[in-house]
């Protein structure tokens, strides 16, 4: 029985029946991979719910690493769906399919991105916002596993002429902010004279974003000292103070404290 385009979606069904679904899923990928075919996996990929498609890309992830003989086909199946257009099948949407072929290639980026590169640069100038919205997903999980060749990558487009993508660079990169701003930090600095609003303001909402985390307030600030752009560096320390108050449940510094730690440590 296909489950799939079930009118109550995934989390509507039992959590027995959603196991059997998974182990469906994951069973008709291999057989399509093993037979040189993409019935199924346009069939998840193109599927209308998130957690099909999720479920389709992680189990093109799973199986490029416990099967070591499929990898080839795994990449060059990928390769052929990322293609615009490369299915006109009735019901199959083109666009999804590519947003879950970026994010299958992220599976497999966080620990090998140096074969699914190509990917990320193609997806990068999609026509579709998904598809290029699964590429900032995918840097932010394989920036978190596999940091030195994601951020070498990410840098090269920090001066690229097309302000989406310094913006889509900036907001990828903030997860591995989170827990090693040390890392990102001078990538960042790259940004900060950049004129173009929509970019500067990611900028500053990836600073805030990464200062609330534990440890993290003491090395933004040490690095905002060093950065030259003052007016751009005070939008972020308001923004930073906002942020503790915003997530003060989650932020490990009350507001106050964190004031009086930019008070005491921010040179004006």
């Amino acid at each position: 029985m296909y489950f799939s385009n079930i009118k109550n979606g995934f989390y509507d069904l039992s959590k027995e029946e959603r196991i059997v679904l998974v182990e469906k899923i994951n069973q008709e990928i291999a057989c399509d991979l093993s037979s040189n075919k993409t019935e199924y996996i346009l069939r998840y990929f193109s599927d209308e719910d998130t957690y099909i498609r999720k479920t389709g890309y992680l189990a093109i992830g799973k199986l490029f690493y416990s099967n070591p003989a499929l990898q080839n086909t795994i990449l060059s199946t990928l390769t052929n769906l990322l293609k615009p257009d490369s299915s006109t099948a009735p019901g199959i949407d083109s666009d999804k399919v590519r947003q879950t072929v970026v994010n299958a290639a992220g599976e497999i980026g966080k620990f090998h991105f140096e074969k699914v590169q190509s990917f990320f640069d193609i997806g990068l100038f999609d026509k579709h916002h998904s598809v290029r919205n699964a590429v900032i997903g995918s840097v932010k999980k394989m920036g978190e596993k596999n940091p030195i060749p994601v951020l070498a990558w990410a840098k090269t487009y920090l001066k690229h002429p097309d302000k989406e993508i310094r913006r889509e660079i900036c907001h990828g990169i903030e997860l591995r902010g989170r827990t090693h701003p040390q890392d990102i930090l001078p990538i960042l600095k790259e940004l900060e004279f950049n004129k173009t609003k929509r970019v500067s303001d990611t900028l500053i909402h990836v600073l805030g974003q990464i200062a609330y985390k534990n440890g993290c307030l003491k090395t933004v600030i040490a690095y905002l000292n060093t950065w030259e752009n003052k007016p751009l560096v005070e939008k972020a320390l308001d923004e930073i103070v906002d942020v503790h108050n915003r997530y003060k449940k989650f932020a490990v510094l009350t507001q106050q404290e964190a004031i009086d730690y930019i008070d005491k440590h921010y040179k004006i």
